[in-house]
């Protein structure tokens, strides 16, 4: 959107509170989904010995499982800066959203370091465990600066940070010297070093981030179009995505790293090249498993395009799911902060009901990463995953419903940081 954007280019999308009705479902869906991969990560037996998307120790239950869950990164964080677009139609000038942009990430990366990152572990010291609200975070501070470019400018400077990132692959923090954290935060993501000693883990790079917030801001427009007209934009621009991601994918071509180019396969996955694989269940399950961390070009591809192929069907759920996704996807990040504490809380329960040393799930990160010998003893079955994931949704939803009332009802400045 270029700064001299107005109202009336707000069309029917937007609702009477200038909320964009489809936006919120969407959001509220990948909320949902999102905890079914963290109770997956605190609730299966395999989550502390194995990782999900490996053909040789997954099944295809425990592979949807992780792999579906890829989709709420790229969503959240694309929306984000979507939502920027919306709230300029709504009125505000570029001074206040570029403010409010700037004050909200430095506080969500203030929350990610101390009040998540403590959820996450359940001990102190804690492990610093930088994750999407960190990227998303430092995404909002370099926003705060591009909206202030023409939209198309911005838009196209995230479109190079989205295609190009992968030209950086080869650049490794040992190459900085001095700078390497730096470079490690940026772009190539590992432990965080201090004095020579770990102190945490950043999972989330930050430049890829940058450039999907971006790219939201840049296309906003488009998702506040009449959900008629948007859909006959986004339906064929997924739909070439999706093209583009598989033809790169079935060359293992540019848009992910690859041995090939020396890459190697590190603890997050996504390297491997699919058609080393003997069987075909295997070699699906390699091909569609893309690089996350940092998100690949075909991660992004494949994740947004099938996201976007999602979106015009929200509105054809029954009312009751439109409505419960409509509130989760109008206070995601009270819903976030929630869920890792419920999530963390009851597998220490569930392990206590059943008569197992519950004492691993405390200091959870540090077990998972030096001493995982603790929680081997812990953990269920898939199938009690899906229904401690059902319990975890049923017990937001009320919590969520009662604060998005509370955001509804009152205008308090400080509503806007949660």
């Amino acid at each position: 959107m270029t700064p001299q954007t107005s109202q009336n280019t707000a069309p029917s999308a937007l609702t009477a509170a200038g909320r964009v009705a489809d936006i919120d479902l969407l959001r509220g869906l990948v909320m949902v989904v999102m905890a079914l991969d963290h109770v997956r990560d605190y609730f299966h037996d395999q989550a502390f010995t194995s990782d999900p998307l490996n053909p040789d120790t997954t099944t295809p239950v425990i592979y949807f499982t992780r792999w579906i869950t890829h989709i709420c990164a790229p969503v959240f964080v694309f929306l984000a800066g979507v939502s920027v677009h919306l709230q300029m139609t709504r009125g505000k000038s570029i001074g206040e959203v570029s403010r409010l942009l700037l004050t909200r990430g430095f506080w969500l990366i203030f929350l990610e370091v101390t009040v998540l990152s403590f959820g996450w572990s359940f001990g102190v010291p804690w492990v610093i465990f930088l994750q999407v609200i960190w990227a998303i975070g430092w995404a909002m501070i370099a926003l705060a600066g591009l909206v202030w470019l023409p939209r198309n400018a911005a838009l196209a400077i995230g479109l190079i940070i989205v295609c190009g990132h992968n030209l950086l692959d080869p650049l490794t923090q040992t190459q900085f010297g001095g700078f390497g954290q730096l470079w490690m935060f940026l772009h190539e993501g590992g432990p965080i070093m201090v004095g020579g000693a770990p102190v945490g883990l950043a999972a989330y790079p930050i430049l890829p981030w940058i450039g999907v917030i971006a790219t939201g801001y840049g296309v906003g427009a488009l998702f506040a179009m009449p959900p008629a007209k948007r859909d006959r934009i986004l339906i064929p621009l997924a739909l070439v995505m999706l093209a583009l991601f598989f033809v790169l994918r079935f060359f293992n071509a540019y848009g992910n790293p690859s041995p090939m180019d020396g890459a190697a396969v590190g603890p997050f996955g996504g390297v491997e090249l699919w058609n080393q694989r003997e069987t075909l269940g295997a070699q699906i399950m390699v091909f569609m498993d893309v690089q996350k961390y940092p998100p690949s070009l075909q991660f992004l591809l494949v994740t947004l395009g099938v996201s976007f192929l999602m979106l015009p069907l929200l509105a054809r759920l029954p009312a009751m799911a439109r409505k419960v996704l409509a509130v989760f996807g109008a206070v995601p990040f009270f819903y976030y902060v929630l869920h890792i504490y419920l999530v963390h809380a009851l597998a220490i329960a569930a392990n206590a009901a059943v008569g197992r040393d519950a004492s691993g799930m405390f200091n959870y990160l540090m077990n998972v990463f030096l001493a995982p010998e603790k929680l081997q003893s812990l953990g269920f079955s898939i199938g009690w995953v899906y229904v401690a994931w059902i319990a975890v949704v049923a017990l937001l939803y009320p919590l969520c419903r009662w604060f998005a009332g509370v955001k509804q009802r009152r205008k308090d400045w400080w509503l806007s940081y949660l």
